[in-house]
């Protein structure tokens, strides 16, 4: 009723409920839309548990070692090979990589004679470097043509 005592009728319907309904709907096909959009983006999360396929490779980059390390291990492995093994006695012998700023000490060498007449050294030494102290072990041998190899150079465990 109004002021006056007469009823009056309410002919405006609401639209709230349509409204509502409507943004609603929009937005789920906005999210729908956008997932959709984004799903090759999104290809590397693994969200299906698929794992990483490695079964494909570029080589467009090779697998390389450190260049520090490589220069660590030709020092030591000239350190190795250049040492009289009879006159150190036991000894340790220090090195020093200028290039890198690397030293250790290698604190046993030993020789054999392989079944074929070639020559192996074992050793084992420290190096000091930028990124600490750590622990090495390796092999040289010395080759037909007679230059030393450096077989292995492996950070002790």
């Amino acid at each position: 009723m109004n002021r006056i005592g007469r009823k009056v009728k309410v002919i405006a319907k609401s639209t709230r409920h349509k409204k509502d309904l409507t943004a609603k709907a929009g937005g789920m096909a906005l999210t729908i839309f956008a997932a959709l959009a984004l799903s090759g983006c999104m290809g590397s999360m693994d969200m299906l548990g698929g794992g990483v396929d490695k079964s494909i490779s570029t080589s467009t980059v090779a697998n390389q070692k450190n260049p520090e390390t490589v220069s660590d291990e030709l020092t030591v492995s000239n350190a190795v090979t250049s040492a009289d093994v009879s006159k150190l006695g036991g000894k340790p012998l220090p090195w020093a990589n200028a290039s890198t700023g690397s030293a250790g000490v290698i604190t046993a060498i030993d020789e054999q004679t392989a079944s074929g007449a070639n020559v192996c050294r074992t050793f084992q030494t420290t190096r000091h470097s930028y990124r600490g102290i750590a622990n090495f072990s390796g092999q040289t041998c010395l080759r037909d043509d007679g230059r030393w190899q450096l077989l292995s150079f492996q950070e002790a465990q």
